[in-house]
């Protein structure tokens, strides 16, 4: 009686081996990109948030200056958000101009002061 082997062969082992290399070499690029994209997009919902943060205390500054003092630079805005995120440093002076870095991730957004 005749024995059945049953298995790969060497010829679709290496096929599979080569393919997966392929997949392999398109797809890591790919992805190390998104990291950066998703620090960046971090880094701008943060600005979003504090520029949003700046227009309702420009606004409220406007209905009541004794109440609501205004705040011109981007460290004293950034103490209007109940909580600044971990991670992310604010930075720029008393100009309009302030950047929101994200530490771990490298990912920069600005934005501008409501005066």
């Amino acid at each position: 009686m005749k024995k059945i082997q049953r298995g790969f062969t060497l010829i679709e082992l290496v096929i599979v081996i080569v393919l997966v290399g392929i997949l392999a070499a398109v797809a890591i690029p790919k992805f190390v990109d998104m990291k950066s994209e998703a620090s960046t997009a971090a880094a701008q919902g943060v600005a979003g948030a504090l520029a949003s943060a700046s227009a309702i205390n420009y606004a409220a500054n406007k209905v009541d200056v004794v109440k609501f003092p205004a705040k011109t630079d981007c460290s004293t805005v950034a103490d209007l958000l109940s909580q600044t995120p971990t991670g992310f440093v604010i930075s720029g002076g008393a100009g309009p101009a302030c950047t929101v870095t994200q530490t771990d991730g490298g990912g920069t957004a600005t934005w501008t002061l409501s005066k």
